[in-house]
């Protein structure tokens, strides 16, 4: 099942080329909830000492006026850009104190929801661009409530160097297909893997697997998750819940008629372009308007192309107004963008170095593993494994499906862990790592040490902490006091001289940035109704 994987890496050890793997590229992108010290989500709109949301590189939001969304850079190595994030959470927490005594939830599940008028639709300024981001907020909220748009996550942006491509190009005898096109299907090769096999992060990572009772909003609990107290229900099993049917789930969307096709570049763009360009009945029913208020974008079964949840996304950075599907086209995939990790609320970064050593070993596990086109029946597969792991994960003896056969997590999980010992020592060397305790290799041991005890997980350890004997009790008391340790780690941390004024400057030009948009929308005349029409007609 692994001779792909092991030819590829025979030939990269007789060529001695280990060093195609340096040059990688890793970027990381952290969501938060500013909630209160009684851990309400925050009334307030997103802090103008941070910057314009439309415009800082760095600091933005996502879905809430409360929840910020951190971004680094691509780095050259992973552990540069954790430090990056480290700083920005950093810059972030400075500056809050000095107006508001709030804190970041470190957690990926919320607490303390009082209902959806609690959350807060982000808002971006009066320009036509930041009025569509917006619209699209709302649209999500009629189609599907604003609960589950509170989910915070970690993002993981990964690439190859630009120097990767010739040498592996060359292994593989495919000189004759245009230099694109192989990076193409490749890294569509990746994300296949990536979904067959990507149930091991969220039983690896997963530290969601209670959640507070606020967050139902007065639904009746799911059957197969248990009441620990008045304020929490939690899977005695559980991993991440924010990856069930509770939470980021593609599930409305299969019902609508949209599934995502990855077996080539070509079938992504046209499976994604068929929703977005096909009405559905239950949101033409919505409409697009209420008067004068935009409810929705339009009412296709997917507004745009981000609407779509997945896992893994294929990624071109976009120019001005374009859509990701032309970017795509034109520019084919420039890095592939993991979505399942779980916040770590163990860590004040929210993930460790160890983590993104693994990270990166698995990615390129899925992209040097042998990768056939995913047929209905392996989908269904991937969406049941992904779940069940999400809800079951560290049960004894749990089962999943493997091209129609039932194999063991535990099994599954220790054969990929030893297919990826040898990528690991590939990476150690390429990169020249002495540290034993913090490398590749050792990354790898620490998983295998998770499937053979799976106490030890993050889950494990979430529900540990909250069902102790004589603690506070409840998963909201275990966030919030998470939260706390953390808020003062980083009002511990001094930023250096050089590395704040960048931060000040990108936020100070970044609010003149946005200034200047609005005031160019202004003078242009330019309508929403006719903007949005351009918008989809590919004419701006």
């Amino acid at each position: 099942m692994y001779q792909k994987l092991a030819a590829r890496l025979n030939k990269i050890e007789q060529h001695k080329a280990q060093s195609i793997f340096k040059g990688a590229l890793t970027g990381l992108e952290k969501e938060s909830l500013r909630v209160d010290a009684d851990g309400h989500i925050s009334q307030k709109p997103h802090p103008a000492v941070l910057g314009s949301a439309l415009k800082n590189p760095w600091i933005t939001t996502d879905y809430a006026e409360s929840l910020l969304e951190l971004i680094t850079p691509p780095c050259d190595r992973g552990y540069k850009a954790l430090d990056f994030l480290l700083d920005i959470e950093t810059f972030v927490y400075h500056k809050l104190q000095e107006q508001d005594d709030e804190l970041l939830w470190t957690t990926s599940m919320p607490c303390v929801i009082r209902g959806e008028d609690d959350i807060q639709i982000a808002q971006y300024g009066s320009s036509n661009a930041g009025k569509m981001k917006s619209v699209y907020r709302q649209g999500l909220a009629e189609r599907y409530g604003k609960m589950m748009q509170v989910i915070a996550g970690v993002h993981f942006n990964y690439s190859l160097a630009t120097d990767f491509w010739p040498g592996y190009q060359s292994m593989e005898a495919a000189v004759n297909i245009d230099k694109q096109t192989f990076i193409n299907q490749n890294y569509m090769a990746m994300t296949r893997n990536i979904q067959r096999f990507g149930w091991i992060i969220p039983y690896l990572f997963g530290t969601s697997p209670a959640i507070c009772k606020s967050f139902l909003a007065g639904l009746a609990k799911p059957e197969s998750m248990e009441v620990f107290n008045k304020y929490t229900c939690y899977e005695p099993w559980g991993t991440s819940l924010r990856l069930g049917d509770i939470g980021y789930t593609n599930r409305k969307e299969d019902k609508r008629g949209i599934k995502a096709n990855y077996n080539s570049l070509e079938n992504y763009i046209a499976s994604l372009r068929c929703a977005i360009n096909t009405p559905h009945p239950d949101y033409e029913k919505i409409g697009i308007k209420d008067g004068d208020k935009y409810l929705q974008l339009n009412t296709n079964i997917l507004q745009i192309e981000n609407e779509y949840y997945s896992s893994v996304r294929p990624k071109q950075i976009l120019e001005g107004f374009e859509k990701p599907t032309d970017a795509l086209e034109k520019r084919g995939i420039r890095y592939v963008e993991l979505r399942s990790v779980d916040i770590n609320a163990f860590e004040p970064a929210g993930l460790t170095h160890q983590q993104l050593y693994f990270l990166e070993i698995f990615m390129l596990f899925c992209l040097l593993q042998e990768s056939p086109e995913i047929d209905e029946n392996e989908a269904r597969e991937i969406d049941n494994n992904q779940n069940i792991v999400a809800h079951q994960g560290r049960k004894p003896g749990l089962t999943l499906q493997r091209f129609s056969k039932a194999i063991t997590l535990k099994d599954w999980a220790n054969e990929l862990l030893d297919e990826m010992s040898r990528l690991a020592d590939m990476l150690n060397t390429a990169h020249k790592t002495t540290d034993k305790k913090n490398c590749y290799a050792n990354a790898i041991k620490t998983q295998q040490e998770l499937v053979q005890n799976p106490e030890l997980t993050p889950s494990a350890q979430v529900l540990d902490d909250i069902m102790k004997p004589g603690g506070d009790g409840s998963y909201y008391a275990f966030a919030s006091r998470k939260s706390v340790e953390h808020r003062d780690y980083f009002m511990q941390r001094k930023l250096a001289m050089e590395t704040q004024k960048k931060f000040e400057l990108a936020a100070l030009q970044s609010i003149k940035q946005q200034e200047q948009l609005e005031a160019e929308d202004a003078k242009m005349g330019l309508d929403f109704d006719t903007f949005l029409q351009r918008y989809f007609a590919n004419e701006l």
